[in-house]
């Protein structure tokens, strides 16, 4: 079966056995593999993903269900540049093994976007689905909170 969708502002298409996640896709047909698959139970979010809008785990979307969908991905956020969010975590010391990282990075552009000024409670929400096993959160936390007001 053959998908066509957006990704990151540029139109892709792909051929699916129509069992596979956006996430298989993305990584193994689009070779976007900033998402990762760690969970691939939609209850670590570190393959969150900007499917029309809204911020989901790209693990529990069949990629059949994403024909004629915007993908934004990690890749696609800054450009060329990284972004304030990644910049952000890399100067707090929030990265360490990275793979939890897209997924933050993802859901914390999607908030500041949203939302210009979310306090730290609403930056904790927000991120309650995405788990780190490195870092902890105190810094993931802290780099965000360093872009509130600048947004």
């Amino acid at each position: 079966m053959r998908v066509q969708l957006t990704v990151n502002g540029e139109s892709r298409s792909f051929d699916t056995k129509g069992s596979e996640s956006l996430l298989f896709a993305l990584r193994e047909y689009l070779r976007l593999t900033g998402s990762k698959g760690a969970c691939e139970q939609g209850e670590c979010g570190s393959c969150s993903v900007v499917l029309d809008g809204n911020l989901v785990c790209s693990c529990l979307v069949m990629a059949v269900d994403a024909a004629g969908s915007e993908v934004l991905t990690v890749e696609g956020l800054g450009g060329s540049e990284l972004h304030p969010v990644q910049k952000a975590l890399i100067e707090t010391g929030a990265v360490q093994c990275g793979f939890c990282t897209p997924g933050f990075v993802v859901a914390a552009a999607e908030l500041l976007k949203e939302t210009l000024s979310p306090s730290p409670e609403d930056i904790r929400e927000e991120l309650a689905g995405n788990i780190c096993r490195c870092t902890g959160y105190g810094a993931i936390l802290r780099g965000i909170e360093t872009l509130v007001g600048e947004a």
